[in-house]
């Protein structure tokens, strides 16, 4: 975990390198102080020495300044250097996402993953400034204070060699009790940041389902869950507190007695007693510091193995050495394909698939719910990749095939696709962000979205809100199904992408797709018959195997399955 965070401090490493040595420069100074303060009262003020009081006062006022500077010039550096590297942590969490395959994303929740790249970052930028600094400055005020006290009064001393091992189990014991519920913590930020997603998200649902008692349970019982266990670890982590005042207090109380009888020996003078109260205050603040530092390093630790975790994820899928960059037609074989989606599971997703699209050819897909029909057509750019078997785009293995030249020439819109913060024009440029302003007309013509976009206020210049959530879910996908349209690719896939559409419109769009598009392969999704029926072929899907194959004729007179779905929604239409 360590190993793979660290690469991300990159160019703030001067910066962190920087900051331990102010660190360094302001304790030394700091931990004079108190000793020259001892010096003054015995040799200027128990004397009577005005001169010697006003030297030795503007010496600890210089001192006093140069750590001051020292100290805050730290704070500044080690600051930007945490901040620094917390937006490469993100930044490169966020580009690895971008080259995770649908399977990696299934290992990890979205509300996961915005956990991961907020809470998680922020413990671990926390964590990173107190080790460049704190954590440097707690252990040298411990060293220095203890070598100062060792020259002022080594028997004194010996009150911190007793104490300080006492102080330093105790701190381990109530560590070591509380660092099991942090992970457990950071898992129910997750489950948290999910339920928000969700409720934001389909806000207009609860609303029309009056589900928003049900919904406020379900936010109090995850936020509940976070809470007893932060509470839990933080009453653990509150005896931090008891116990440095109870080694605070008895080792004062130490110090006056031990001190008291050196005064009156002769051995010790007052103003060495007062620097070893001020060291003495050191040393346990040091620990008490450093007790504070572990908390932190246990809630950061388990923030970074999720952070590594993202980090270190491999891609499933990524390009050949030398891939093909060109993609001739549309042809698609599926031959022999196998798929799961989890190694462990004992039934296949997709149990021996043989299919022959021809290019230019219009392919139906119909099946029961969890058919795998989705499934299917996610394995032509690639989305997965086989367990055995191969799907061949115009001859060749997808898996051949450079990603982007893949995904360019194989259009996929989906039922539930998203639309983006910005205008209407700068969402169908998705397709081809090089796209002339009369490439986008077309392309929104032929999926009759011109008409209703140009009816709104600013036209192509309307703005989306986050989600589409100002357009209707026909609106969204036919502005999805242009936005693929102006990537003018070799295959187009409509997964169910019609289903808000009124079936006038949806005919409409496909005698334009193959009027304007005839040498496009189109593969159409539908749970509707009526979508489907004047395909060039027809795939009847049930339980990830195909199970027939004909036109829509063929398949009323021979195929039970498909003939019962069209009588059923035939009656449904009376």
């Amino acid at each position: 975990m360590i190993s793979t965070l660290r690469k991300s401090i990159r160019q703030y490493k001067k910066l962190s390198l920087l900051s331990p040595l102010l660190v360094i420069g302001e304790v030394i100074i700091e931990m004079l102080i108190p000793y020259l303060v001892g010096v003054l009262i015995d040799n200027g003020i128990m004397k009577g020495d005005m001169p010697y009081i006003m030297k030795s006062g503007l010496i600890l006022l210089v001192i006093t300044i140069v750590s001051l500077v020292l100290g805050a010039a730290a704070s500044y550096v080690s600051a930007h250097a945490a901040a620094g590297f917390a937006a490469n942590l993100r930044k490169d969490m966020f580009y690895r996402v971008q080259d995770y395959s649908f399977e990696n994303i299934d290992r990890f929740s979205s509300a996961s993953l915005v956990t991961r790249m907020t809470t998680d970052v922020s413990n671990v930028q926390m964590a990173y400034q107190i080790l460049i600094r704190i954590a440097v400055r707690a252990p040298m005020m411990l060293i220095v204070s203890v070598i100062m006290s060792l020259i002022i009064s080594p028997r004194l001393s010996l009150i911190f060699v007793v104490l300080a091992p006492i102080f330093v189990l105790l701190m381990a014991v109530i560590i070591k009790a509380a660092s099991p519920y942090f992970p457990k913590i950071f898992k129910g930020y997750d489950r948290m940041n999910q339920v928000v997603r969700e409720n934001i998200r389909g806000i207009r649902e609860v609303k029309t389902y009056v589900q928003e008692d049900a919904q406020t349970t379900k936010f109090k019982k995850s936020s509940g869950f976070i809470y007893k266990l932060f509470s839990t670890a933080q009453k653990i982590m509150s005896l931090n507190a008891m116990v440095v005042m109870a080694i605070l207090n008895i080792s004062n109380l130490a110090i006056c007695w031990f001190g008291a009888k050196e005064i009156v020996g002769g051995s010790l003078q007052t103003g060495q007693l007062i620097s070893m109260f001020s060291y003495s205050n050191s040393v346990l603040n040091s620990l008490n510091i450093l007790a504070m530092i572990f908390t932190q390093l246990v809630i950061s630790t388990a923030s970074g193995h999720r952070i590594a975790d993202v980090i270190t994820e491999k891609p499933s899928i990524v390009n050949p050495r030398k891939p093909l960059e060109h993609v001739t037609n549309g042809e698609v074989i599926f031959d022999h394909v196998n798929f799961k989606y989890d190694p462990a599971d004992k039934n296949l997703a997709l149990s021996d698939i043989n299919l022959n699209i021809k290019p230019g050819e219009t392919l139906g897909i119909i099946g029961r719910t969890g058919s795998s029909k989705s499934t299917l057509v996610a394995m032509i750019p690639r989305l997965y990749d086989t367990d055995s078997g191969a799907v061949r785009v115009s001859g060749h293995n997808v898996k051949s095939y450079d990603l982007k030249t893949l995904r360019d020439n194989v259009a996929m819109v989906l039922q539930n696709n998203v639309l983006f913060s910005g205008t209407i024009k700068e969402n169908l440029k998705w397709g081809n962000e090089n796209a002339t302003d009369e490439q986008v007309i077309a392309a929104a013509k032929i999926a009759h979205a011109d008409d209703f976009i140009r009816e709104m206020p600013d036209q192509y210049e309307t703005m989306v809100e986050q989600g589409g959530t100002n357009v209707s879910g026909g609106q969204k996908q036919r502005i999805t199904i242009a936005r693929a349209l102006l990537k003018n690719p070799k295959i187009l896939i409509l997964d169910d992408s019609t289903s808000a559409v009124d079936t006038h419109t949806e005919r409409e769009i496909r005698e334009s797709l193959a009027q304007d598009m005839p040498d496009t392969t189109k593969i159409i999704i539908s749970q509707r018959i009526v979508s489907i029926k004047d395909a060039d072929r027809i795939v009847v899907m049930d339980e990830g195997k195909i199970q027939d194959v004909g036109t829509h004729d063929e398949l009323m007179k021979r195929n039970d399955l498909y003939s019962s779905i069209a009588k059923f929604q035939e009656e449904q239409k009376k």
